[in-house]
């Protein structure tokens, strides 16, 4: 909606803010970092206000929680848009000088009165108009998502739910106040940047425009392909077609990370060829043809790395690497080299000296001035630009050249649905003891991860289905099965359940979890499942 993958705020203004909303964000546990920042700012006297299916650890510090049903964040966002409207807490000057479609927009949130979205999401109305108030009301408010919002078959539209709520109020393009999509480990922003996206180039350029393909074309002594690539769900869909046969996998781990992971494991172990470049031996790289030992990101190696609030910091080589283990860039070098391509010597900061010459939002970046400015954020176009701590001021010039479209979206609930044989939900997330597929933080024992592998139950959940606080149970989905030990958890409302995917090893979640996949991201409906219990 606004042309560029990126967070407009910095966390400076995180905090600064009076009102800060985490949406589908358990930060406290998942972004620790910046929830530091958060906190700040509840220090100084922000209201945090969370929504969010559990009482996380972060709704333990909010003003107010809303603990909406999975998969109803769109019918709640557009219940909060309705009565910001009816309220006559949008901004209506802002609407008319820097968005387009207002109009179409008001009419698809009428029919979400208070009494219609708490029916639907099972949240009380008089939250839901706390919210809408306060979200109207307040000057400098930073609305923050996650996974919570994106691993749905419908991530981009919830998305846009989100984003209509800051155009509603003019919360974006000013200081103080904007949109923070927190990314889920170090550098995936950077990934973002660098162009390790099907359909762009790095610095967010358009592969399919001729004139922007045109430099990089002569700057790497080949032609570019014009159309986009497949993204990860689109590479598992040609493996099943046939149509993909050989995947080189760089620190990931597909095999137990992807949803319906028995499928997953299928499809990589029918490849003809896998190759795997990674820290440690993976389960993916159990499964691989060739396995090609890398050096750590931080500590092992040189180069940058680009945080949340899309600042660029320098990274810097501490320490050797294992004995076998190298640079990814040697490793890249090193397989051109043999495939008859020359480029050069394996240096970082050449590989960063060309990418500002290609990418104009990197152009004033050198290693010189990222050391002296400690970071810069991203865009910064020349030697003398300072970085840019908010994004989008132009939608408050008194001129707008392109105005930011109002996307109305509809309720579209969860794919995998609950009846008498799964009548229970289960949410995914993780916890602050460990990390993704365990890959780096699971490979120690540490009583932190006593009972990692659990399902946390409800109370009258356990009570219902006459599972024992401590008890094993089996968990079913309609994909498969695992067992785990069962865990009482006030802080769930009943008929949700939740596990964490830290420990595929012990109790494989996404085994359990659906592949159905939002056609405009790709990315799976992790956050929905329905299971049932059965005591072993």
């Amino acid at each position: 909606m606004f042309g560029a993958g990126g967070g407009t705020s910095s966390y400076e203004e995180t905090r600064g803010a009076d009102l800060i909303v985490l949406w589908g964000s358990n930060a406290r546990e998942a972004h620790p970092i910046f929830f530091h920042h958060v906190l700040k700012a509840v220090h100084r006297g922000a209201r945090l206000v969370v929504v969010d299916p559990r009482r996380t650890p972060s709704a333990q510090w909010a003003d107010l929680w809303l603990g909406l049903d999975v998969g109803t964040d769109i019918p709640l966002a557009n219940a909060v848009a309705r009565e910001i409207i009816v309220a006559g807490l949008h901004d209506e000057e802002f609407i008319a000088r820097a968005t387009t479609g207002f109009d179409a927009y008001r009419a698809s949130v009428e029919p979400w009165t208070l009494a219609e979205a708490a029916r639907v999401t099972g949240v009380p109305a008089d939250a839901i108009r706390e919210l809408a108030h306060a979200y109207g009301t307040a000057e400098h408010v930073q609305l923050c998502w996650t996974l919570g919002i994106t691993e749905h078959h419908n991530a981009v539209d919830n998305v846009f739910a989100l984003i209509n709520l800051a155009l509603l109020t003019g919360k974006v393009g000013k200081w103080g106040s904007g949109l923070q999509p927190l990314r889920g480990q170090n550098n995936v922003q950077g990934g973002g940047d660098m162009g390790a996206i099907p359909n762009k180039l790095p610095g967010f350029q358009e592969l399919t425009d001729d004139a922007i393909r045109a430099p990089f074309e002569a700057a790497w002594g080949t032609a570019v392909p014009s159309q986009p690539g497949l993204h990860l769900t689109d590479m598992f869909e040609a493996m099943e077609e046939g149509e993909l046969t050989a995947v080189y996998v760089v620190g990931e781990n597909p095999a137990q990370g992807e949803a319906d992971q028995r499928r997953a494991e299928r499809l990589l172990e029918g490849l003809d060829h896998l190759v795997v470049q990674d820290l440690f031996l993976t389960r993916t790289a159990e499964l691989a043809d060739v396995v090609l030992p890398a050096a750590a990101t931080l500590g092992e190696v040189e180069g940058t790395v680009t945080s949340s609030e899309r600042r660029v910091q320098r990274v810097r080589k501490a320490v050797e690497p294992p004995a076998g283990a190298r640079d990814d860039i040697e490793i890249v070098y090193d397989l051109a080299r043999r495939l008859g391509h020359e480029l050069g010597l394996p240096r970082a900061a050449d590989v960063w000296e060309e990418l500002r010459s290609l990418s104009p939002m990197h152009a004033g970046m050198s290693y010189a001035r990222l050391e002296e400015l400690g970071g810069i954020q991203w865009p910064c176009g020349d030697d003398e630009d300072p970085g840019t701590l908010f994004l989008h001021g132009r939608l408050w010039d008194d001129v707008v050249s392109e105005r930011a479209p109002f996307m109305p979206v509809e309720h579209d609930p969860p794919v995998d649905k609950l009846d008498d044989d799964f009548p229970l939900r289960l949410t995914t997330g993780r916890r602050l003891e460990s990390f993704n597929t365990g890959v780096q933080s699971g490979r120690f024992s540490s009583p932190l991860h006593v009972d990692g592998e659990a399902i946390l139950l409800a109370p009258a959940d356990g009570e219902r289905y006459g599972i024992a606080d401590g008890a094993r149970v089996r968990v079913v989905s309609r994909r498969g099965s695992v067992e785990a030990p069962a865990r009482y958890d006030a802080t769930l409302r009943p008929g949700l359940a939740f596990m964490n995917l830290h420990f595929p090893d012990q109790v494989a979640t996404n085994v359990l979890t659906i592949d159905a996949t939002d056609p405009q991201s790709g990315t799976a409906e992790f956050k929905a499942t329905a299971i049932r219990l059965e005591p072993v």
